[in-house]
C-alpha cells in the first residue's frame, strides 16, 4: 500500500529531530499586508519619505487589530497604529506626514500583501472636510467612501482597488483603509496621508516600463525583470500580465510567476502605476516557455514564517502563518503542536480546537510540496489558552454582574456593578468599574483580551 502523505511525513520527523528542536520562545510575527500604492504612512517610514518612525520601518504589515470598525477596532487616538506598539504613527500633524498627491474622483488603491489572507472584503474611510489636522485622529473624523467586497478568495485575486475621493475635499487629508480577513476576528488597518487637488490633479501616466527580461525558467515558473519606469510624481508599483490576464503586483523591478505548465509558452507584460490611479500602457511582449517533460523535484519549500495566534480561548488556538514558497509548488502545511502531527491543510491558517483551559502548547508548521520535500519546521511558537473564568456569586450566562439569578430573561443589562474583565461577555446596561471610575455598556461584545477596549467609546459609556 502506497503510504500517505502524513505518513511520509512524520517518517521525515524522527523523534531524535523532534527532541533536538531547541524550546524556544517566539513572539507573534505579524506579516500581512499593506497599502503600497499610493504610499501608506507605514509604506512611506519603509521608504524613508517619513522619518523618526520607530521599528515599522522592518514591518509596515503589521498594524493589525479586531474587525468590525468602526463600533470596534482601534481606539480613537491609536488608529493610525491600529493600537499596536508601532505609537510614533498616531502622532497628528499638519507637516509630520509625507503626503501622496492625489485628485478628486476616481482613484486606484494597491497593497502589498505578505501572506494573501481569505478576505471578505475591504473598507475605504476618509476624513471630513472639517477635520483637525493637528488633532488626534478619531471615528467622529472620518466617513466611509467605498467598500469593495470580495468573495472569501485569498487577498491577492484581487489586486487593485478603486475608490472615489469625494469632490468636496482639498487639501490635506487621511484615507483609512481596512482589509477584512475571512476567517479570523482581525484586520489590517492603514492610514494613507493626501494632499487633494480638486479637479484633474496628476493626470500623467508613468513611463512604460521597458527591457522586459524573462530568465530562470522551470517547468513551473518563470521570472521576469525589467527597467524602472519614471513619473512626474513617483511610481508605486507595477502590474504584470500573462496572456493579457493580471497574474500579480510588484512593488519592485522583479515577479515571479509560478503554478505554470510544463512545456508552454505564455506571454508576459508590465506596466507602471502611480498613487493617483494613473497606469502606463503595457511594455513590450515577452514569450517564454517553461520546461518540457517531469524533472525529478528534490528541493524542499521555503520553512513557513510568521508563526503567530491570532485568537486565543480558554479551549481553542487560532493559528496563522505566511506561505512558504517552492520551485514547483506547495502542496499542504503540516502542524504540530508540542511535537506531534495534529493536521496536515492546504491553508495558511488552522485553528486548534478542543484544548485544555489554562495550558502551555508549543506549535510548529512545516511546508511539503508534491514530492513529498518537507522544509524545515517554522521558529515555535508557544501559546497558553486562557483560564476558566469564574464569576461571583452569578448564575447567568450573559452578564457579568454580581448577584444575579436568573436565566433566559429578557433584560438589557445587569444594574449591579463588577470589576471589569478584558475577557468577559457584556450587555447593554451593565455596569462595571475600572480604575476608579464606572463604565455602562452601551454595545453587547465579547471581549478578547484587549485592555484598550474599555476606553471605546462604541462599548461603555463613563458614568462617574
Amino acid at each position: 500500500m502506497k503510504p500517505t502523505m502524513v505518513a511520509r511525513v512524520a517518517a521525515l520527523l524522527s523523534p531524535i529531530a523532534l527532541l533536538g528542536t531547541a524550546l524556544a520562545l517566539a513572539s507573534p510575527v505579524q506579516a500581512h499586508g499593506y497599502v503600497s500604492g499610493p504610499y501608506s504612512r507605514a509604506a512611506a517610514c519603509k521608504m524613508a519619505l517619513n522619518t523618526n518612525c520607530g521599528g515599522i520601518v522592518y514591518e509596515p504589515q503589521s498594524l493589525e487589530a479586531p474587525k468590525g470598525f468602526p463600533l470596534t477596532g482601534p481606539m480613537d487616538g491609536r488608529i493610525a497604529s491600529a493600537g499596536t506598539g508601532f505609537t510614533e504613527l498616531d502622532q497628528q500633524t499638519y507637516g509630520r506626514w509625507y503626503k501622496n498627491n492625489i485628485s478628486t474622483g476616481p482613484m486606484t488603491i494597491n497593497w502589498t500583501y505578505t501572506a494573501a489572507h481569505r478576505t471578505s472584503q475591504w473598507s475605504y474611510y476618509m476624513t471630513k472636510q472639517s477635520w483637525d489636522p493637528n488633532a488626534p485622529l478619531k471615528r467622529a473624523d472620518l466617513e466611509l467612501v467605498s467598500t469593495v467586497g470580495h468573495d472569501g478568495s485569498a487577498a491577492n485575486t484581487k489586486p487593485a482597488h478603486s475608490i472615489t475621493v469625494p469632490a468636496n475635499r482639498s487639501g490635506y487629508h487621511v484615507i483609512l483603509a481596512i482589509w477584512d480577513v475571512a476567517d479570523t476576528v482581525n484586520a489590517f488597518y492603514n492610514v494613507i496621508d493626501v494632499n487633494v487637488t480638486p479637479g484633474a490633479g496628476d493626470s500623467s501616466a508613468p513611463s512604460v516600463p521597458s527591457q522586459v527580461v524573462g530568465s530562470g525558467a522551470t517547468s513551473s515558473t518563470v521570472d521576469l525583470t525589467w527597467a524602472p519606469s519614471t513619473d512626474n510624481v513617483g511610481v508605486t508599483g507595477y502590474t504584470v500580465l500573462r496572456d493579457g490576464a493580471i497574474v500579480g503586483t510588484s512593488a519592485t523591478t522583479r515577479f515571479t510567476d509560478s503554478g505554470l505548465t510544463s512545456g508552454r509558452a505564455y506571454k508576459y507584460t508590465v506596466q507602471a502605476n502611480d498613487a493617483a490611479g494613473n497606469t502606463s500602457a503595457a511594455s513590450t511582449t515577452v514569450t517564454m516557455t517553461t520546461v518540457a517533460g517531469v524533472l525529478k523535484d528534490t528541493q524542499p519549500p521555503t520553512s513557513p514564517g510568521g508563526l503567530h495566534s491570532m485568537t486565543v480561548t480558554e479551549s481553542s488556538v487560532d493559528l496563522m502563518w505566511s506561505a512558504s514558497t517552492d520551485n514547483v509548488g506547495v502542496t499542504s502545511y503540516t502542524v504540530l503542536r508540542d511535537g506531534v502531527i495534529v493536521t496536515q491543510t492546504s491553508a495558511t491558517n488552522y485553528l486548534d480546537s478542543g484544548r485544555a483551559p489554562g495550558v502551555t502548547y508549543r506549535y510548529e508548521v512545516l511546508a511539503t510540496d508534491a514530492a513529498a520535500n518537507a522544509s524545515t519546521r517554522s521558529t515555535p511558537l508557544t501559546v497558553t489558552t486562557k483560564a476558566v473564568a469564574t464569576s461571583t456569586g452569578s448564575t447567568s450566562t450573559g452578564a457579568t454582574s454580581t448577584g444575579s439569578t436568573s436565566t433566559g430573561s429578557t433584560s438589557t443589562g445587569s444594574t449591579s456593578t463588577s470589576a471589569w474583565s478584558s475577557t468577559a461577555r457584556y450587555r447593554v446596561g451593565d455596569l462595571v468599574t475600572n480604575a476608579g471610575t464606572t463604565y455602562r455598556c452601551i454595545q453587547a461584545h465579547q471581549g478578547y483580551g484587549d485592555p484598550n477596549w474599555i476606553l471605546a467609546p462604541s462599548l461603555w459609556s463613563r458614568v462617574s
